[in-house]
């Protein structure tokens, strides 16, 4: 069954229901209200002909008390014990339709108990409680056709918009294109919200293919790169490095370069592959001195460099010791590739942060280059990446190392004076 079909039974079946049951509410406390209602006119009859029975005396014409307090279509009955003493009815014989009574003990005339009965007819009640049925029953039917179309404007408001989701989607599927909804700017209801949402995500994944569509192009190229070198060396060795030894060497060296170099992208790429999901992080708070004269330590033992921790203060941050430590590896690495000389590290503390930064003083980066640093597979000109071997992954893969610790990275940088990158490492945990 279609969701439209659904909509309209479901809800023209509630309201029919809600109908039927509020009519018949109406129906029996109409009823209730008019048999009380008569009842109690009947008992007060009752209680005033018992009075006045009281003050009458053997002269009295009874009949005519009696009749001046019978109800309408209706009699008044006067028992001795079990036995009819006397009665006065508006017709001659009561009809055999619906009735109501009420019985009560007086004092007769001549001193006696007897039992006055007050008979009413209900005859009149009756009808126009059949008249009422008829009217709850023809307002039920009648109330169905706008019932129906009111649903069926229901059915249409709700699915309408998503026909219209729908048929995008299919769009999409068939096209391979990330189709979008035409919908208002502003305003509009949850279904609104449901396309405008759906627009979001359209341009989310149009986004992201097209970056994983570059990123595939640029490292399919990348990797086309030494593949090339290590296979032209290859040949080179196979026609001339038997019989020349400075050929061999040469082609030998060409092929592990050219191989270290790929081995070390295809790791970048890996990381960059894990650091598209979530780490698993621990927050700690960490000292910072102690800990940046180790990383300067290590990085200084492995590249025979001076790096410099310019930091006096005692400052505590809370990140993740591993993945802070590989975000100031590549950094000071990165540092290191393009100057000479020493790399400082210094740090200032302000009041939600402590901002660490890595200065060096080498080449410099232009400006207009520095806003497409941290995309991936990047250069600032091919040679300078060629010389250093570097593959354009390593501040994409700080990015996002960054991100994910909640660091934000400033970069400022003079052209022949030095680079400086700062990292914003926030002193309580961020979530």
């Amino acid at each position: 069954m279609r969701l439209k079909t659904k909509i309209h039974l479901l809800t023209t079946l509630l309201m029919l229901v809600i109908l039927i049951a509020t009519n018949s509410g109406i129906y029996f406390l109409y009823e209730k209200f008019a048999y009380n209602t008569e009842h109690n006119q009947l008992q007060t009859r009752a209680n005033e002909l018992s009075t006045t029975l009281s003050q009458l005396n053997a002269q009295t014409d009874l009949q005519q008390v009696l009749r001046a307090y019978m109800p309408t279509d209706g009699a008044v009955y006067i028992y001795e014990g079990e036995h009819l003493k006397t009665k006065v009815q508006a017709t001659l014989e009561m009809p055999d339709g619906p009735s109501i009574s009420y019985t009560m003990p007086a004092i007769w005339v001549d001193g006696t108990v007897v039992a006055i009965t007050l008979q009413q007819s209900m005859e009149a009640v009756a009808s126009t409680l059949e008249l009422l049925k008829v009217i709850l029953v023809v307002v039920s039917v009648m109330a169905t056709i706008p019932i129906f179309l009111a649903s069926l404007m229901l059915g249409r408001l709700i699915l309408l918009p998503l026909e219209r989701l729908n048929n995008t989607m299919r769009k999409s599927a068939l096209t391979g294109k990330y189709e979008k909804i035409d919908i208002p700017s502003k305003g509009g209801d949850e279904l609104t919200d449901i396309n405008r949402t759906f627009n979001i995500m359209m341009e989310k994944l149009e986004q992201h293919y097209q970056k994983q569509q570059e990123f595939v192009s640029n490292a399919s190229h990348e990797l086309k790169t030494p593949i090339t070198v290590i296979e032209s060396y290859a040949k080179l060795l196979l026609r001339r490095g038997f019989d020349n030894r400075e050929v061999a060497q040469e082609s030998l060296q060409a092929i592990v370069n050219e191989s270290s170099r790929m081995h070390e992208m295809v790791l970048q790429l890996l990381e960059l592959a894990k650091n598209n999901e979530h780490l698993d992080i621990h927050f700690e708070q960490l000292e910072l001195v102690p800990f940046l004269d180790k990383v300067a330590t290590q990085m200084q033992q492995a590249y025979h460099r001076t790096f410099i921790v310019d930091v006096s203060l005692s400052i505590y941050i809370a990140s993740d010791e591993k993945i802070l430590k590989q975000l100031l590896f590549i950094l000071l690495d990165n540092a290191r590739k393009y100057s000479e000389d020493e790399v400082r590290i210094s740090a200032k503390e302000t009041t939600n942060c402590v901002r660490v930064t890595i200065q060096d003083f080498g080449i410099g980066i232009p400006a207009e280059h520095i806003p497409h640093l941290f995309e991936r597979f990047y250069r600032v000109t091919e040679d300078r990446n060629r010389k250093t071997g570097g593959s354009g992954l390593g501040l994409a893969i700080a990015y996002e190392l960054a991100k994910q610790l909640g660091i934000t990275i400033d970069v400022e940088s003079t052209l022949g004076e030095g680079s400086s990158f700062t990292l914003c490492i926030p002193k309580e945990e961020q979530r």
